[in-house]
């Protein structure tokens, strides 16, 4: 399997962005919540609002956009994730940890991958996921299903 990116394609960042139509409450859950950092913020250009998250730092980000009066999201769909890949369960629990200390409870996944391998799933605002995963994806390999 080839892992890296092919000659033609110079690739030196990411970004994949989703709506929202809860814009403060989105920022407080992805920043203080989670703790991303927020690598930038607008309110008001062309109509948007926007918010753009390190995932973990510059290469990699997620951008959120509100638009619209009122604004309109399309319906959250259970396979549609946002997966951060810990370093272990400790790693876990302390996102675990910060997340209850703001209110939010994990949720249920609708694939059993994810929790038989030690994931927990959090809602956002808006009602799209985030799992937290207890391994680093492409350095070791999905814990071992538990029974």
């Amino acid at each position: 399997m080839t892992t890296s990116w092919p000659a033609h394609l110079d690739v030196g960042a990411v970004r994949f962005a989703r709506p929202t139509a809860r814009y403060d409450d989105v920022l407080v859950f992805y920043r203080d919540a989670l703790g991303l950092p927020v690598l930038g913020q607008w309110r008001g250009h062309s109509g948007y609002d926007g918010l753009l998250f390190g995932l973990p730092g510059t290469p990699v980000h997620m951008e959120i956009t509100q638009h619209g009066t009122p604004p309109r999201i399309p319906e959250p769909h259970p396979e549609n994730q946002l997966v951060l890949y810990l370093r272990g369960p400790e790693a876990v629990a302390a996102a675990v940890r910060a997340l209850a200390e703001h209110g939010h409870r994990p949720v249920p996944a609708a694939n059993p991958y994810w929790p038989e391998r030690g994931a927990v799933l959090f809602e956002d605002p808006d009602g799209w996921l985030v799992v937290l995963a207890p391994w680093v994806f492409g350095e070791e390999p999905p814990p071992p299903v538990a029974h």
